[in-house]
């Protein structure tokens, strides 16, 4: 997939990225606030092996690697191993300081988070991709960046590699239950899957997306000014998300319709057995699951005004 310009989700990509634009050495971290940590330098880091990982809590790629970051915290995190997390945000509701920490809460992260609302940690990386990980060794210097999904059994094992370097002696685990079901398994095939389709005025493709009934467009999102609407989408993938933001109730229920009736069992994990998605938070949310791998018709309908829609995402 080409890579585009800043701010972007790199979808269902698995890259080793070239290291031409990259910091060479782990620059300066100039975070707005740290979460779960104190503020963390170069010069603090000295002799771990660093794994900076840049993330966005409603990005579903970077949710896909999660379980694989936090099992490298966990297992190797007492042997050398720093994680820490970058969050820079792709839209506005995701600068507040609220919804962030919901989404650490959320996702279970227990490792350092710097928040980089403006971008200063992401642009001296030379950063161009959510996800992307850096890999630096005990002297701070960089040995690998990846960006978007896969490589996990790749990755380990130069966590590995750089935290023997840096203490010969060290006894590692064997490698984690994550790493080694990926490398038995693989990558699933993204080949014919809708890409990643944005619903406000800035990155709409005309034409893909219907909207039915009062809705208004912003130049990130759609927001229903009243009554009842629907969003009418047609896709090819057996999992859906969009990322929502309730309205000024803080609550919202949206009906899922797969192909014109109730989603049913190919309801994802946010959608209720009536069929209907309800939330409390500004995410993403996770609409259809398992359905059968082809063309399909998603129709989803609210009566709650406010209710904000921002980029629908898919998955095989």
């Amino acid at each position: 997939m080409v890579i585009k310009v800043l701010p972007f989700v790199l979808l269902g990509v698995v890259a080793v990225s070239s290291l031409a634009n990259a910091a060479s050495n782990l620059p300066p971290l100039k975070a707005a606030r740290w979460v779960n940590s104190p503020p963390l330098t170069p010069e603090t880091l000295r002799g771990k092996v660093v794994l900076v990982d840049f993330w966005e809590y409603t990005c579903v790629n970077w949710i896909r690697t999660a379980p694989y970051v936090k099992a490298w915290n966990s297992d190797y995190g007492s042997l050398g191993l720093v994680v820490i997390g970058v969050h820079a945000p792709e839209f506005e509701f995701g600068k507040r300081a609220e919804n962030i920490d919901r989404g650490i809460r959320d996702h279970g992260l227990t490792y350092p988070i710097a928040i980089d609302n403006q971008f200063a940690i992401w642009r001296a990386f030379g950063n161009d991709a959510w996800p992307a990980k850096y890999l630096f060794d005990g002297n701070g210097r960089l040995v690998k960046r990846w960006a978007g999904e896969g490589r996990y059994d790749e990755i380990e094992s130069e966590i590995r590699r750089l935290l023997t370097a840096a203490n010969p002696g060290v006894q590692l685990p064997a490698t984690t239950h994550e790493a080694t079901a990926f490398a038995r398994s693989g990558q699933p095939s993204y080949v014919g899957i809708t890409n990643e389709t944005y619903i406000g005025a800035d990155r709409r493709d005309p034409g893909v997306v219907t909207l039915k009934g009062d809705w208004h467009t912003d130049r990130q999102y759609v927001e229903l000014k009243k009554g009842n609407g629907e969003i009418v989408l047609p896709f090819t993938a057996a999992e859906v998300n969009l990322v929502m933001q309730p309205g000024r109730s803080g609550r919202a229920a949206v009906s899922v319709l797969l192909d014109g009736k109730p989603v049913g069992e190919a309801r994802g994990m946010d959608v209720g057995a009536d069929g209907v998605a309800r939330f409390d938070r500004s995410g993403m949310i996770r609409l259809v699951a398992g359905a059968p791998r082809r063309r399909h018709v998603l129709t989803l309908s609210s009566s709650d005004a406010g209710l904000r829609a921002y980029v629908f995402t898919f998955g095989p």
